[in-house]
């Protein structure tokens, strides 16, 4: 399991991490989200063992990820600007991985020499940005880790790659446990793959759920109400955004649906629908009571 307890990092003067707290649990796909400048590097470079906190832990398996070879050993991770020696080849860095990975497996190599199709003699820094991206995944998988942790993981990959890579990883999950942690901006593609999500603003994890609980935990109301009709949802509820067209109304409520809507249809609404929240709307909308919202400009 990864842990992070209370770890604070400050860059001159500049808190990047304010008491940040995440658990990672073995075996499944965690999902860390936050808007541009949240702390989500910083973290990844925590578990990673590249920055030391402050003040607070970073832990893997319970202890200290921080100049830990043991550990480290058992880690594989993908930045998004993956680093690669100059005039590398991919065979060149498989040589590199092996002699630090004591569970490098050689055969997986070979397998998967087919399913990516590189040249695996050619320089690296040559390959376009979508093949050094596959070539990373390549050898990160080789390493046979216990934690993967992926930065930005499927950027620049067309969709079919990006449909085998999360097939890989996703079955590297079920049949050897392995646990990732991936940060990615495509919600949209991490509402698919992950069992836990934890949003992060302003160096904090704001709210750390499994996804389903999370998409349990709050819903999407649309109603109808006849001519002349606008009734107040009632005070107790926590209405999160309002909005209508014409007499159609949408509310955004902290809740569970069950009741939520029957709480709603006290009012006797025309028609009232709940409708699943994705997970790129829970993220906007969570966000909004931290005054990060989509902000209309007048010119």
């Amino acid at each position: 399991m990864i842990e992070v307890k209370n770890v604070v990092k400050t860059f001159g003067g500049f808190r990047a991490l304010d008491g940040a707290n995440i658990t990672v649990p073995d075996g499944g796909v965690y999902g860390l989200v936050g808007p541009n400048g949240a702390g989500k590097s910083t973290v990844i470079r925590h578990l990673t063992g590249i920055y030391r906190p402050d003040s607070g832990e970073v832990l893997v398996d319970g202890a200290p990820i921080y100049e830990n070879p043991e550990k480290k050993a058992e880690l594989a991770v993908i930045p998004d600007d993956w680093y690669y020696f100059p005039s590398a080849t991919i065979r060149d860095m498989m040589k590199f991985y092996r002699g630090f990975y004591p569970k490098f497996d050689g055969k997986l190599y070979e397998k998967y020499k087919g399913v990516f199709n590189l040249p695996e003699k050619s320089v690296i820094r040559r390959l376009s940005k979508g093949m050094q991206k596959q070539a990373a995944f390549w050898l990160a998988m080789c390493c046979r880790p216990r934690y993967m942790i992926l930065d930005e993981p499927v950027d620049g990959l067309d969709p079919v790659m990006r449909r085998q890579v999360w097939s890989m990883l996703l079955g590297d999950v079920s049949e050897n446990g392995t646990t990732v942690l991936v940060s990615s901006h495509n919600l949209r593609e991490l509402e698919d793959v992950c069992d836990h999500v934890g949003i992060m603003h302003k160096g904090k994890v704001l709210i750390e759920r499994s996804l389903s609980d999370l998409q349990d935990n709050i819903v999407k109301l649309q109603a109808v109400w006849s001519a002349g009709e606008t009734p107040v949802p009632p005070a107790e509820l926590q209405v999160l955004h309002t909005s209508h067209v014409g007499r159609v109304y949408t509310y955004i409520v902290r809740g569970r649906a069950e009741a939520v809507t029957a709480r709603f249809n006290m009012f006797h609404p025309l028609m009232l629908e709940a409708l699943p929240l994705s997970l790129e709307e829970i993220f906007i909308y969570e966000l909004g009571g931290e005054h990060y919202a989509v902000q209309e400009i007048i010119l």
